[in-house]
């Protein structure tokens, strides 16, 4: 069994020689931020599958957001770039959780705490994230719970 990294090694050589530039690029990109988290501390060390999840999942949220800001700026090429990249990165994230999936999950969390009104917010937080932990966005998470509590 391959591990995460191996995987987006082996992906970056098929890229490479179908002359796939998006992917390559992509790729080779979060590769260089995976060893630059495993090179960070005093240590180096070796990823496990979780942690290089969680640099994906974070460049993936970079990728989300920089298309936004050229959106703003007007720059819609680049923004499609982004989101292109985005598309990439989400083939080697585990599915999003569904809007319908996440509010019973909250709701049930809500029942579970005996929460009431926004003030409680951080009891149900702490019961969701665990569960959503890499399945939902932490603002998507913290808007489903603003809404059940509200």
């Amino acid at each position: 069994m391959t591990t995460l990294k191996e995987q987006l090694h082996e992906d970056l050589t098929a890229a490479i020689k179908d002359r796939d530039e998006l992917r390559s690029s992509t790729i080779r990109l979060t590769l260089a931020a995976v060893t630059s988290e495993e090179v960070a501390g005093k240590q180096k060390r070796e990823l496990s599958d979780a942690e290089v999840l969680k640099v994906i999942g974070r460049e993936a949220k970079k990728r989300r957001e920089a298309a936004e800001a050229f959106d703003t700026a007007g720059r819609t090429d680049q923004a499609a770039r982004e989101r292109a990249e985005g598309e990439v990165l989400a083939t080697y994230l585990p599915k999003q959780l569904s809007d319908e999936e996440l509010a019973a999950i909250v709701a049930a969390a809500v029942a579970e705490s005996g929460a009431s009104g926004p003030q409680a917010m951080g009891a149900v937080m702490k019961l969701v994230k665990p569960k959503v932990d890499g399945l939902a966005e932490g603002s998507r998470v913290a808007a489903a719970v603003k809404a059940a509590l509200s």
